[in-house]
């Protein structure tokens, strides 16, 4: 297996030494020298995911620029990107790729990281993280309560959006093209049609 096998999915970070896998906390993540890799935590497992691709970081760009516009601007509450941490749980720290904390709950955000669930989280799926996005996080972000989910699809130029409705998310269908986004949270977004995000 070459380096580049390795890191083309996400995957336990097992050969990071000290905490043993599965009692991972955000104290003990936040003790990580920087180098240079990303991970998060997910039920107290430290996971490595691989470099983001040119499609995927060109998407999240732009997904953070519209959220900005119709979020932070627009005074009703603050959009970050990753690399940012979100500590849902002791045992859960993520990374999502844009996320939105209402004017509401923005006594989540301290300086180093937001401790709670965010309004929206956005994930930009990739080849190596589709499944991770579409399972694990999933789970992760409905357990905690986050009320709405997008995952963008750069390669398909599609966007769906999942709303949290008794601790499960519905889907409210997968949108591309001329298509605008129904959003709960961010409403004012529907005046961008979804091939803005990608084009």
């Amino acid at each position: 297996m070459t380096t580049i096998d390795r890191f083309s999915v996400v995957m336990p970070a097992d050969n990071i030494p000290g905490t043993r896998q599965g009692q991972w906390t955000y104290k003990d993540y936040a003790a990580l020298p920087g180098d240079g890799q990303r991970y998060e935590i997910v039920n107290g497992v430290l996971l490595m995911a691989p470099a983001p691709s040119g499609p995927h970081q060109k998407a999240a760009g732009k997904i953070f620029y519209y959220l900005l516009t119709y979020v932070e601007f627009a005074g009703q509450g603050q959009v970050f990107q990753a690399p940012f941490d979100v500590e849902l749980l002791p045992d859960m720290v993520v990374q999502p790729d844009v996320l939105v904390l209402l004017n509401t709950g923005l006594d989540k955000y301290v300086e180093s990281r937001i401790i709670g669930a965010p309004d929206l989280v956005v994930e930009v799926a990739a080849p190596g993280t589709a499944a991770y996005d579409r399972l694990t996080k999933y789970d992760a972000y409905a357990h905690v309560g986050v009320p709405e989910y997008w995952i963008a699809n750069p390669l398909q130029g599609t966007i769906e959006v999942l709303t949290l409705k008794n601790d499960r998310y519905n889907s409210l269908g997968v949108f591309e093209g001329s298509n605008s986004l129904p959003s709960k949270i961010v409403p004012a977004i529907s005046v961008v049609r979804i091939e803005q995000f990608f084009s």
